[in-house]
């Protein structure tokens, strides 16, 4: 459910900052292109002033050093003279605390005179300042700031040269001292007053960016109403057009939209309450997902099938609800043929043939699935029941029925005086009678499988010395062209399980393995671990199976070679045996092959517990 807008996440908040970020970014360049400028002027002015005042004072000075002469008496007057012109500069200064001191001083570098009382000592000594020596050297006004290393401010000295008026030569120089904190204190008002005008401005920028951003925000506000309603299924309400400006046009829109969604829902859900109808009063079950297999929709009669109800349907994956194994996908050219599927509990059989249909428009790509379920338990039933007859009284019994019936009206005919053919028929009508026998052995075997009440007698055991025992019964029978290659692991691998049909098992594997065995063939068994499971392998060195028919051979009366399977004394159900004995164990049975290279069957039985064997 949309929520209220905080303020602070809002479009007019966003507004308001940018707003005043606009201002405060004027304000500071302005702020500094206006105090450097100021800065720069102040100091100018200033600079200006004191070099005038002390341009004046060097022209008096000049005069004054012209007209003296050598005796005491005039350089008494000299001394008096200075020190006038000494106070009427300090005087005369724009302010009188900016100027901290001056000097006179003569050609010879030495310092006749000094405003600063408390340092009259320096009168006599020789001025040792390197701006005064380089305005001597060039004859001209040289200027520097320096920092008062007590105080720390900031003071403008000034070297300005005495000129005679005689000759032009100088005579001396005027050494000034001046302090600009006064020029520092008033830029630190103008600043001030620029803080105090940008914090204005803002205040008044952020009040004037409310009131323009409610321009902006109370349309959208009040689309996001609408939003709001229409999620709640309601199309009546309109959005209120402000303006005829891009958000105008916004809310327009909006509003023709909403005219369009309301027509389009009405239609929706008419076809809505039809298709409901249509799939209600279906006899198959039906179920629409979305094109990641997720259920979109389901009837009634689907989800009867399935077992499922209306709170865990929608959402669930196809692969799940109807467990079509993980590898299901839907293909690219949209054709997929139907599947059966055994939806059957311990007490009643229940088979449903599923019909997949692709949903997609036109030649677009494929936007979800449709799939029919159809009830076929009773067809199922009678069409496998029919085939297992078939198979069992068809194919198995007839040729060995019919060869000794051949056989014995030949012995009845007068065969049987003859000494050469009698023992041959006799012989062939007794092969063919233990083939039979073992027939109906396995066929009574599965019976006792595929009956419901069949309990397994499982015991716990080693299966390494347990299939180490099977090995060397049958090494001890095989022809003599065979030879056994064991690559069993030296531990103990405790399963629970019943040894009699496990020894089946293993028997129907490796009697397959020795008749289809060439002459001087070698059979691999081989033993592994892998996830809790052991996996027993046992490979020939026979003709092999095609990959076509890989997949089959563990069905009931399969053969790939029906002819030498026959020739062989084969009864097709050795493999079959196995694969329910396996399954019962809670394991799995596969095979692999390659025409003309031999095959391997694979089959894992769940272990309990490993042992290491004691090496002494």
């Amino acid at each position: 459910m949309l929520k209220g807008t905080n303020f602070f996440k809002s479009i007019q908040w966003k507004l308001v900052v940018i707003y005043a970020l606009l201002i405060l970014v004027a304000m500071q360049v302005i702020g500094v292109y206006f105090v450097r400028s100021l800065e720069k002027q102040y100091i100018t002015n200033f600079s200006k002033s004191v070099e005038d005042r002390a341009g004046l004072v060097a022209y008096n000075v000049g005069k004054e050093f012209d007209k003296t002469g050598d005796d005491e008496a005039s350089k008494r007057q000299l001394s008096q003279s200075l020190g006038q012109l000494l106070s009427e500069f300090s005087n005369g200064s724009t302010s009188r605390n900016d100027i901290l001191e001056v000097q006179i001083i003569d050609q010879d570098s030495i310092i006749q005179a000094t405003s600063d009382n408390e340092n009259q000592s320096a009168v006599g000594q020789r001025a040792t300042n390197s701006l005064i020596k380089k305005a001597q050297a060039t004859s001209s006004t040289r200027t520097d700031t320096v920092l008062d290393p007590e105080s720390e401010d900031k003071i403008r000295i000034f070297a300005v040269p005495v000129t005679s008026e005689r000759d032009g030569v100088t005579t001396g120089m005027i050494y000034v001292r001046a302090s600009m904190e006064s020029i520092y204190s008033q830029m630190q008002q103008v600043t001030r007053i620029l803080a105090t005008g940008t914090v204005i401005a803002l205040v008044i920028t952020s009040i004037l960016g409310v009131l323009l951003s409610r321009t902006i925000t109370r349309p959208i506000s009040d689309m996001r109403r609408q939003a709001i309603e229409m999620r709640r299924g309601n199309f009546s309400r309109k959005v209120k057009v402000y303006s005829d400006d891009e958000i105008g046009q916004l809310a327009r829109s909006f509003n023709e939209l909403t005219d369009e969604l309301l027509e389009a829902n009405a239609t929706t859900e008419a076809e809505r309450r039809k298709l409901t109808s249509v799939l209600e009063n279906m006899t198959d079950g039906v179920i629409a997902t979305d094109r990641t297999l997720r259920v979109i929709l389901m009837n009634d009669q689907a989800k009867d099938i399935v077992g499922a109800d209306d709170a865990s349907v929608v959402g669930t994956n196809l692969k799940d609800l109807l467990a079509l194994g993980d590898d299901f996908m839907i293909p690219e050219d949209g054709t997929m043929p139907p599947r059966l599927l055994d939806f059957s509990s311990e007490d009643e059989l229940f088979l449903v043939r599923a019909f997949f249909s692709p949903v997609k428009k036109h030649s677009g790509p494929i936007t979800g699935m449709i799939v029919v379920l159809h009830d076929v338990t009773e067809q199922e039933q009678v069409e496998q029941d029919r085939r297992e007859f078939v198979a069992n009284v068809s194919h198995e019994l007839r040729t060995p029925l019919t060869t000794m019936r051949s056989y014995l009206e030949a012995l009845a005919e007068g065969a049987y005086q003859d000494e050469e053919l009698a023992p041959r028929f006799l012989e062939t009508t007794q092969n063919e009678t233990e083939r039979m026998i073992r027939l109906v052995t396995d066929l009574l075997q599965l019976s006792k499988m595929d009956s419901k009440e069949y309990k397994m007698n499982k015991v716990r055991f080693d299966y390494i010395q347990f299939l180490n025992e099977i090995l060397d019964r049958h090494d001890m029978t095989k022809p003599e062209r065979i030879r056994f290659r064991r690559k069993i692991m030296k531990r103990k691998v405790y399963i629970r399980g019943d040894q009699d049909k496990l020894i089946q098992v293993a028997d129907n594997i490796l009697t397959n393995a020795i008749k289809y065995s060439p002459e001087g063939g070698t059979i691999t068994v081989r033993t592994m671990l892998r996830a809790k499971r052991i996996v027993i392998s046992i490979k020939d060195e026979g003709v092999g199976i095609p990959k076509a028919n890989l997949q089959k051979i563990f069905e009931r009366f399969y053969r790939v070679d029906k002819a030498r399977a026959r020739k062989i004394g084969g009864t097709g159900l050795g493999l079959s045996i196995a694969k329910d004995v396996v399954s019962a164990h809670g394991g799995d049975i596969w095979a692999e092959s390659e025409w003309g290279r031999g095959t391997t069957i694979y089959f894992t039985l769940p272990y309990e517990v490993i042992e290491e064997v004691d090496a002494g």
